[in-house]
C-alpha cells in the first residue's frame, strides 16, 4: 500500500470571486483573462467541467499523475467561493448533477444566504456542509469585514436554528466550521459558538498571507488560540501556514487549476490552462501539488 492513503480526494471549485462580505484577508481573488466568463454562468459548461474533473480524478484512474503517489477511495467536489450561494439558483442543480455522476459533494458558505428551504433541497445530495465563521462578536465581525453592503451582520441565532432543525432531518449530512485565526479574533473564546452548533469538525486555519500580511498572527498567539480550545481537540483540525501551501486541489471561477506557494504574495497564484479547453490531464500536468501534505491532513486513522 502507498504511504499516502486517504479515504477521499477533495477538489475545491471556487465558483465565483463575488461575495456579499468583504473579509480583509480573503484570498478569493484571481487573475482575469480578457473576455473570460465564470463557468458557473453557463449550465452546459458547468456540467462539462464536472464531468471532466470526475473522469480525471475518479478512484483508480491510473492515468492520473497522483495515482502513483497516493491512494483514495472516493472523490468529493467542494463548492466554494467567494460566496457560492450568490448563485443559489444554480447550486442545487450543480450539487445534484455532481452527485449523480459519482462525486461526494460539499459546500462551504458564510451562511448569510443559507435558508432552511435551500438547505433542505441540497442536503440529501451532500456529505458535508461547511460554514465559514470567524467570530461571534459583532464588533470583530465588522472589523474583519464580515458584513454585507447594507451593514447587516450574519444572524447567528437564526443560522443556528436553521442548521440544527434541518440537519436533524438529514443525519448523514455532517457539519464543519472553518475559522480563520487572525489579528482580530486571536484572543476570542469560541467555546459558546462551537458548543452551540455542535459541528462534526472544526477546522482552525491560521491566516495565510497570500493577499497581504495585514492581521497575521504570531506563532505564540496562534498556539495560545489552539490551546484555549483544547476541549474541542476531538473535532478540531489545526492548519498552520506551511500545511496549506500546495496541498489543495483548487479550480478558479474560469475553470483553471490554480495553486498557492511561498511566492504567492509577490508573484500571485500559479494557473493552469482552461480545463475545458486543454482537458484536465494537460491542465493539471504542471501544477505543483504535495501528496504528502495533503495526506497529512486527510490520512485515514488506523
Amino acid at each position: 500500500m502507498l504511504k499516502n492513503s486517504v479515504s477521499e480526494l477533495v477538489i475545491n471549485w471556487h465558483l465565483t470571486e463575488a461575495c456579499n462580505f468583504g473579509c480583509k484577508y480573503c484570498y478569493s481573488a484571481w487573475a482575469k483573462e480578457q473576455g473570460s466568463r465564470d463557468v458557473v454562468k453557463d449550465k452546459a459548461a458547468s456540467r462539462d467541467l464536472i464531468r471532466e474533473i470526475y473522469a480525471f480524478f475518479r478512484p483508480g484512474n491510473a492515468a492520473n499523475p497522483l495515482f502513483n503517489k497516493m491512494q483514495w477511495k472516493s472523490v468529493r467536489l467542494n463548492f466554494a467561493g467567494g460566496e457560492p450561494l450568490l448563485y443559489g439558483k444554480q447550486i442545487p442543480d450543480l450539487i445534484r448533477f455532481a452527485s449523480e455522476i459519482g462525486f461526494n459533494t460539499s459546500l462551504i458558505t458564510n451562511g448569510s444566504h443559507l435558508s432552511s428551504d435551500l438547505l433542505g433541497e441540497i442536503a440529501p445530495h451532500m456529505s458535508w456542509l461547511g460554514l465559514s465563521l470567524d467570530s461571534s462578536n459583532d464588533q470583530a465581525n465588522r472589523m474583519i469585514g464580515r458584513v454585507d453592503p447594507r451593514g447587516e451582520l450574519l444572524d447567528l441565532a437564526e443560522l443556528s436554528k436553521n442548521i440544527v432543525s434541518e440537519m436533524r432531518k438529514h443525519q448523514a449530512l455532517k457539519l464543519k466550521i472553518n475559522t480563520v485565526v487572525n489579528g482580530l479574533n486571536v484572543d476570542e473564546d469560541f467555546t459558546g459558538l462551537i458548543s452551540g452548533l455542535s459541528p462534526d469538525k472544526w477546522k482552525i486555519l491560521r491566516m495565510l498571507p497570500v493577499v497581504n500580511k495585514n492581521l497575521t498572527v504570531s506563532d505564540a498567539a496562534f498556539r495560545a488560540f489552539v490551546e484555549r480550545h483544547h476541549a474541542f481537540r476531538d473535532i478540531y483540525r489545526v492548519e498552520d501556514n506551511d500545511e496549506m501551501l500546495e496541498s489543495y486541489i483548487m479550480i478558479d471561477p474560469l475553470g483553471r487549476f490554480y495553486q498557492n506557494g511561498d511566492d504567492t504574495l509577490s508573484n500571485g497564484y500559479q494557473y493552469s490552462p482552461s480545463i475545458l479547453g486543454a482537458g484536465a490531464p494537460a491542465a493539471f500536468a504542471n501544477m505543483r501539488f504535495s501528496a504528502e501534505r495533503y495526506a497529512a491532513r486527510y490520512s485515514e486513522v488506523a
